[in-house]
């Protein structure tokens, strides 16, 4: 394995192991696990991109702070040592491994506090360019702690998304979210060396998702209509750099002829990270009366008017300050796990998330995730379904099925956030 230190991010070039036996995946698996507390211990990203329609890599990333480094005597150096891992199934549920394969990271450092991201790559197989499930897996050997990410991987045209990915300007580094704040991003796709690609530009839309038990109405609004359009051109090493200084959608087509294409999306500076009045304010529009939230934003100071309505509902400072910690920090949770269109927060599973927690267990298919809160086949045990959106720009972007026998625990949830009551931390 080749190791090279570019400023203070790491690029790990990981050996390709052979294919391998794991446990197969399961429609019975329960992936509660994936938006709980583990993963926020030690958050692995990932993503895949196709370089041709023969040839595919999976990248990954770490950070250093989130590793157990330690050193065999004498004050250093410190090492860090990590396996990553991948499978790939034909779907959820399928009892068929196709392939596998591994390597070891071993990261060593003089300063163990030092915050460095740790990059790096595998060769992705594709035998018979078919759509299928890949599971990437980080354990920490120091501390026997595994994170896991699921990505679908898509049998696109080459104007698919996967054929995107935006890089660092610095170094051409993968970039692991398509969520940028306003400026510019460089994007590369090998495909389109030499084309003009056409971008549409689509207005943000501050729409919330209604209810769990308001069938009337269904999750927050896709995206609005496009409002303007303009062209890019991909240099000669496939890089193109788009202007992304509005709100919103950009809609990259390689082919105008093809649904196919790649999104980016610029959003608040601080996104996924709640750090603004606006960031403390919106998110209270779930729990809060319309007087209330209304009386909030009109004050004079909302992060001081924010901070004493959880006061005021927790009966004391101590209280309301981990009420705050506790709901927050489930938006900044929903933000990294199911932001789609819409940042995660105003999604169907960032609202439920929100109000009820990590669920007790989650079922996936290809097309859908079922949310169960206690114990299967009890009566008193509350189910969501979330079924992929027709249309989307993101295959991340799940509705709610609405269900009115839902009302009295959504009720009592905000209820007990009023109170400053939480029943999971």
């Amino acid at each position: 394995m080749m190791r090279s230190i570019i400023a203070p991010i790491v690029l790990l070039a990981a050996l390709l192991a052979g294919c391998g036996s794991s446990a197969p995946l399961s429609k019975h698996d329960n992936f509660s696990y994936l938006y709980g507390k583990s993963g926020a211990q030690m958050p692995l990203q990932a993503r895949v991109h196709h370089t041709s329609p023969e040839r595919s890599r999976v990248y990954y990333k770490l950070n250093t702070k989130d590793l157990l480094y330690k050193s065999d005597g004498g004050g250093g150096p410190f090492h860090a040592v990590v396996r990553i891992s991948y499978e790939s199934y034909a779907a959820f549920g399928s009892s068929v491994l196709l392939d596998s394969a591994s390597t070891i990271i071993d990261d060593e450092s003089l300063d163990p506090s030092e915050d460095k991201e740790l990059i790096g790559s595998m060769d992705l197989r594709r035998k018979e360019q078919r759509s299928f499930v890949l599971k990437i897996m980080a354990r920490d050997l120091n501390r026997d702690l595994q994170s896991t990410v699921f990505l679908r991987v898509e049998k696109d045209g080459t104007g698919g998304r996967q054929y995107f990915m935006p890089v660092d300007t610095a170094h051409g580094l993968p970039l692991f979210s398509d969520h940028f704040k306003a400026g510019t991003v460089r994007v590369r796709c090998e495909t389109c060396i030499g084309k003009t690609l056409t971008v549409k530009h689509h207005p943000a839309t501050g729409a919330m998702p209604a209810p769990v038990f308001n069938t009337s109405s269904t999750s927050a609004a896709t995206t609005l209509p496009a409002d303007s359009s303009f062209n890019v051109s991909v240099d000669a090493d496939g890089v193109f750099t788009m202007d992304l200084s509005l709100p919103g959608t950009y809609r990259i087509a390689a082919d105008t002829t093809s649904e196919a294409d790649y999104c980016v999306y610029s959003v608040a500076d601080a996104y996924p990270l709640v750090v603004s009045p606006d960031d403390l304010l919106k998110p209270l529009r779930y729990i809060t009366s319309n007087q209330e939230y209304d009386r909030i934003a009109k004050s004079g100071d909302i992060r001081q008017a924010v901070e004493r309505f959880w006061i005021d509902a927790a009966g004391d400072r101590e209280r309301g300050r981990e009420a705050i910690r506790i709901y927050y920090g489930r938006v900044e949770n929903a933000n990294r796990h199911f932001t789609a269109d819409a940042e995660g927060w105003r999604t169907d599973r960032g609202l439920v998330h929100i109000i009820f927690g990590v669920p007790t267990s989650i079922y996936k298919t290809d097309l859908a995730e079922t949310w169960i809160y206690g114990e299967e086949n009890n009566l008193m045990s509350l189910n969501f379904t979330f079924k992929r959106r027709n249309g989307s720009f993101s295959d991340n972007d799940l509705v709610l099925e609405r269900d009115p026998l839902l009302k009295g625990a959504w009720y009592r949830n905000v209820e007990s956030w009023r109170n400053g009551r939480v029943y999971q931390n």
